[in-house]
């Protein structure tokens, strides 16, 4: 997985990520990955409209929004 985020940097891609909090609620949402770490990834997230701090365990699905819409099509 960390690859994938690393190829999404580099490309400046917007992601869609389904994303389990440390309280058990489960959320989806849209970033832009800026840093990518040993245990988590730091994004611009389109949902908080603010950078956050996503951990890897935490992450259960994680697609290019270019992907998801070719796969639809």
């Amino acid at each position: 997985m960390k690859n994938h985020m690393l190829r999404a940097m580099e490309k400046k891609q917007v992601v869609e990520m389904i994303y389990l909090a440390n309280s058990g609620k489960i959320s989806q949402r849209r970033i832009t990955v800026l840093k990518v770490n040993d245990h988590s990834m730091v994004a611009y997230c389109f949902l908080r409209k603010t950078q956050r701090t996503f951990s890897y365990n935490n992450i259960l699905s994680f697609v290019s929004v270019i992907q998801k819409e070719k796969m639809v099509i």
